[in-house]
């Protein structure tokens, strides 16, 4: 895959995926918005990607958020409303059936930190800035925070991000559940690909069918949700995968997963 806006790199069944725009702290045109969705759509059928990590170019942000200069042309509401359908690549990312790494180093603001929640697992820098800011430029979150943020840190906290604008720094997103870990600044990718290889190993059916368990789970009452677990971890009972997994346990060997 070659993009503009973006970087792809694939080895040892990790995609990294960059938001190449370091000039402008990785701000997001429409250019980069379609190039995040073809590439998020081209890798949810990869059986070469096992997982997906996520950073940005630089050493200053992970992603500013949606690029200003596009906003000062008047938009037409219909038709600005079918452009962000066609072209959401957060719901790509939803249909992703791979964990999904978000790198953090920087500022991670508006669409930045929309982008970050859209992820799986988030690794803060510790210089990290996070912050649902929109509401500065007179509008709100339109790329899932106002939904995606109360449900991972609750509605007083996500409330209080999203009206003030206010940004937070690594250790307070910690501390909320925000983030899952804080890293030093030079290392914060490093950390994030070294989780991807460690999930990398272990069998590709299982991992995403762990991750569909809980994300689908999340959905739906408990009942449902404890019937869709039951359905998954019936299916892998039938996997190659599973035998090989209790082979190696038994020879005291690492396993072999083959994703079948």
């Amino acid at each position: 895959m070659t993009y503009e806006t973006i970087l792809y790199d694939v080895a040892d069944g990790v995609a990294t995926v960059t938001l190449n725009r370091p000039e402008v702290h990785n701000a997001m045109n429409e250019r980069m918005r379609q190039e995040l969705t073809r590439c998020f759509g081209e890798v949810a059928t990869s059986d070469a990607v096992r997982v997906v990590v996520v950073t940005g170019a630089g050493e200053r942000a992970f992603s500013a958020g949606a690029d200003i200069r596009e906003f000062v042309e008047p938009q037409v509401p219909v038709r600005f409303r079918e452009s962000r359908r066609r072209v959401d690549f957060r719901a790509a990312m939803d249909r992703c059936p791979q964990p999904i790494v978000a790198a953090i180093r920087g500022y991670a603001l508006g669409g930045g930190l929309e982008l970050a929640l859209a992820c799986d697992l988030r690794i803060a820098s510790e210089d990290a800035q996070l912050g649902l800011t929109e509401i500065n430029l007179a509008i709100i979150p339109g790329g899932g925070g106002t939904q995606r943020l109360p449900r991972l840190i609750g509605r007083g906290k996500a409330l209080e991000m999203i009206l003030t604008g206010a940004r937070i720094d690594a250790r307070e997103a910690l501390s909320l559940g925000l983030v899952e870990r804080v890293a030093p600044a030079a290392g914060v990718l490093a950390s994030a690909q070294e989780l991807a290889r460690a999930l990398a190993e272990k069998a590709p059916v299982a991992l995403r069918y762990a991750k569909e368990a809980v994300v689908k789970g999340l959905e739906l009452p408990l009942a449902d949700g404890l019937r869709l677990e039951n359905d998954l971890a019936t299916l892998l009972r039938t996997t190659e995968d599973r035998v090989e997994g209790a082979k190696a346990f038994l020879e005291k060997r690492k396993p072999r997963f083959s994703g079948t």
